[in-house]
C-alpha cells in the first residue's frame, strides 16, 4: 500500500506543509497559479538551507489586509477554477480551523469573525496544500503522522498570552486525536492553520508500520533554530496487512494480595482502559510465592492505569516498558441466528479482518453462548461451534 508520512518534528504551518509537498513532487506553477487565484498575495517559490537540509521555501507576501467572515471565505472558494475535489478540501480544512476558533471564542461560525481565519496567507497555504496534494493523487494513498512537536512557552496575541499550543491549535489536536509533544525549542512550531491541515490530511492514528522510502520532501519554515525548521514528508509503501498501534506494557510484582483482589483489580483495569491484563504466578525472592500483573495500554492511559494498581494492590512501583508498536487486525462486531430445539437465538460475533478485507478469525461471545446453552440444554462449547460456523459462512 501507497503511504505518505508526516514527520512534523519541528512543528508544521501552511507554508511548510505546502513546501513540502512542491519538494515531494508537486507542479509547482499548478500551486503558485491556485494560491494567487485564490487570494491577494504574490508567492514565490525558492530553496533554502536549514542547518543543512536542502528544503523548498514557498514566500507568500500579502497585498491586501484585513479579515473576512467564514461565509466569506465559503463564497471566495467556491468560486475558484479549481477541480471541485480541491473547492472541497480546502472548505473542509476551513471548516475544521473555524470550529475550532468558534469553539474558543464562544460565537457561532457563522458569525465568526476571526483575523486568522480571515488572513490572506491562511487562504492561500490552504487552498496550495489542498492543490499540492491533488496534483500528487495522494488522496489514493494511507497518510501517516508522527507526534507533533509544537514548540514551548508562550505565544502573544492582542488579548493576551497563552501558552502553546495555541488554543485553537490545542482543539484541533483534541478534535482528532493527534499525537503532540511540547519542544523542542521555545516559540510556536504548529499554527493553527499547519494543524488543520494534518487533521484534514492524516487517516491513520499511530505508528507508521515498517515503511520502505521511495522520496521525500522538506518544506522549510519561516524561523532558523538549533534543529532543522523543515517538516518532513516521506512517500514510501507500508504493508497494510494489519494496522500497526502505539502501546505500553505496564508490569509490577506483587506478594502479599489476595485473589479476590487481583481478580476485582482486573476488572477495574479494563473498566479504567486496559487494553489486557495478565496475572502471572512467579516465584519471588526467599522463595515466597507471588504474582508478575503485566498491562497492555494505550501510552496516554498509562498514567491513570499506573495509579489504579498502585491503589489496589498497595504495590510501591509499576514499571512502564515501552513497545516500538503492536500490528493488530481490523475488529468489528455483527451478529447471527442460530436455531436450536426449533428455536431461533442472535448470537453477537467478534470478526477480525486484515486491512484488504480478508477474513482472519471469527469468535461468538461468550456470555451470549452461555445462555443460549443454559436455556437450551446443549453444551456450551457446540454453542460456540455453531455460531462460529453460521458467522463464516455469513460474513466470509
Amino acid at each position: 500500500m501507497k503511504a505518505i508520512l508526516f514527520d512534523p518534528f519541528s512543528g508544521a504551518s501552511g507554508d511548510m506543509i505546502t513546501a513540502g509537498l512542491i519538494d515531494l513532487g508537486a507542479d509547482s506553477q499548478k500551486v503558485k497559479e491556485a494560491m494567487e487565484s485564490a487570494a491577494h498575495v504574490e508567492v514565490e517559490f525558492s530553496r533554502t538551507a536549514k542547518k543543512g537540509i536542502s528544503a523548498q521555501l514557498v514566500n507568500v507576501v500579502t497585498k491586501k489586509e484585513g479579515s473576512m467572515t467564514f461565509g466569506e471565505i465559503f463564497e471566495r472558494i467556491n468560486s475558484l477554477d479549481l477541480y471541485p475535489e480541491i473547492i472541497k478540501d480546502a472548505i473542509s480544512v476551513f471548516n475544521i480551523l473555524g470550529k475550532a476558533e468558534s469553539k474558543i471564542h464562544g460565537t457561532t461560525l457563522e458569525k465568526l469573525h476571526f483575523h486568522e481565519l480571515g488572513q490572506e496567507d491562511a487562504i492561500a497555504d490552504i487552498v496550495g496544500a489542498c492543490t499540492a496534494f491533488h496534483d500528487l493523487c495522494l488522496k489514493k494513498y494511507r497518510i501517516y503522522c508522527t507526534p507533533i512537536s509544537v514548540g514551548m512557552g508562550f505565544i502573544e496575541f492582542s488579548h493576551g498570552k497563552f501558552p502553546i499550543p495555541a488554543p485553537a491549535a490545542l482543539e484541533i489536536l483534541k478534535e482528532f486525536s493527534l499525537i503532540w509533544q511540547q519542544g523542542p525549542v521555545e516559540g510556536e512550531l504548529l499554527t493553527p492553520t499547519g494543524a488543520a491541515l494534518l487533521a484534514h490530511f492524516v487517516n491513520e492514528i499511530g505508528t507508521c508500520p515498517p515503511m520502505k522510502t521511495e522520496c521525500t520532501g522538506y518544506g522549510a519554515g519561516s524561523r532558523d533554530l538549533f534543529i532543522p525548521n523543515v517538516l518532513r514528508i516521506i512517500a514510501g509503501e507500508v504493508d497494510d496487512a494489519l494496522i500497526s498501534d502505539r502501546i505500553e506494557m505496564l508490569e509490577t510484582n506483587v506478594d502479599d494480595v489476595t485473589a479476590q483482589v487481583l481478580g476485582n483489580l482486573i476488572d477495574e483495569l479494563l473498566i479504567a482502559g486496559a487494553k489486557d491484563v495478565s496475572i502471572i504466578p512467579a516465584t519471588m525472592k526467599k522463595g515466597r510465592s507471588g504474582q508478575i500483573i503485566q498491562v497492555i495500554a494505550k501510552p496516554e492511559d498509562s498514567g491513570k492505569l499506573a495509579r489504579k494498581i498502585i491503589e489496589e494492590t498497595g504495590s510501591l512501583g509499576v514499571r512502564i516498558i515501552p513497545i516500538k508498536h503492536r500490528l493488530i487486525a481490523r475488529r468489528e462486531m455483527g451478529e447471527v441466528n442460530i436455531t436450536i430445539n426449533s428455536q431461533v437465538f442472535p448470537i453477537a460475533v467478534k470478526i477480525a479482518r486484515d486491512m484488504r478485507g480478508v477474513l482472519l478469525n471469527i469468535s461468538a461471545e461468550f456470555e451470549d453462548c452461555k445462555k443460549i446453552a443454559q436455556e437450551s440444554g446443549i453444551p456450551v462449547r457446540d454453542v460456540i461451534r455453531i455460531a462460529e460456523e453460521k458467522a463464516r459462512q455469513v460474513f466470509s
